[in-house]
């Protein structure tokens, strides 16, 4: 029976699954595949120990076709990444695409609209039913990323330092997460991966939306994500769609930032998975 196999990778994390008409999806997971940062080998590695060796009955002479979405797959990737997957299954076409794409198709299927992706980063695409045809650069958490976890935990702790939240909450953060106003310093300036680092403190923020000031700020960082990326398009009449955990545990806010400048949002997703899963089978 011909399989398809779908993978939704990240830095962190792989999500993998395989379908078949009529079959129930067997879904797995491996650590995450990220071109820009791994080398060939430690890919190689996580495919063949990792993927391979988790489903024993996985028989790569019957998948037909691998669809492989990813962080870090810009156009110069993706014959590496298809190098790669190619040779563990050798009767299957590859097709390697960004995370964005795979987004998109997962949000709107062959229906135009403006995909987005909100997490510890964030991104966001004019897709047109087949391909993203216009994406204003993210530019990462320090020039750019409005609306992500990252950007987010930015303006939260940057507002606690300077005594911009009501009295206390700093205290209460600081006891909450054991730290000292110095550990954050540190941790942004000196530790690696400040961005997930600042994205964790989505956490603190989730629990204190009942705080005028905490929910505010969430709603001004998706309304710049908004002013400074979607705007842009210039297509207000298209419905915006989102997936990642700060659009999911925040999407009431996310609507109503939307409405104050004009957009309709339709669809919020935690994960690409089940939408990708509805598109192969369009």
């Amino acid at each position: 029976m011909p399989q398809i196999l779908i993978a939704d990778s990240g830095s962190t994390k792989t999500d993998w699954c395989l379908t078949a008409p009529g079959a129930i999806p067997l879904r797995m997971s491996t650590q995450g595949i990220n071109p820009f940062y791994q080398t060939d080998e430690e890919i190689r590695s996580i495919l063949r120990d990792e993927l391979m060796a988790q489903f024993p009955p996985l028989s790569s002479e019957t998948i037909t076709q691998v669809q492989f979405y990813g962080a870090g797959i810009r156009p110069e990737m993706r014959q590496r990444m298809q190098t790669l997957l190619t040779p563990m299954f050798p009767s299957a076409t590859v097709e390697v695409e960004s995370d964005l794409l795979g987004a998109a198709r997962a949000l709107f299927g062959h229906e135009e609209g403006i995909a987005c992706i909100l997490g510890t980063g964030s991104n966001s695409g004019l897709y047109d039913g087949w391909s993203i045809v216009a994406n204003t650069p993210p530019l990462g958490f320090i020039l750019g990323d409005e609306g992500s976890g990252a950007v987010l935990g930015k303006l939260f702790v940057g507002s606690l330092c300077k005594g911009l939240m009501p009295k206390g909450l700093l205290e209460e953060y600081l006891a909450e997460t054991r730290q000292e106003v110095a550990d954050i310093i540190q941790a942004v300036y000196r530790q690696p991966l400040p961005n997930r680092y600042l994205a964790k403190t989505s956490r603190f923020i989730h629990s204190h939306l009942h705080v005028g000031e905490v929910r505010q700020l969430v709603i001004d960082n998706f309304r710049s994500f908004f002013q400074r990326n979607i705007l842009q398009y210039g297509r207000n009449d298209l419905p915006v769609s989102a997936i990642g955990s700060v659009a999911w545990y925040y999407q009431d806010l996310f609507r109503e930032a939307a409405q104050m400048d004009g957009f309709h949002v339709d669809k919020v997703m935690q994960s690409p998975m089940e939408g990708l899963l509805e598109y192969v089978s369009l």
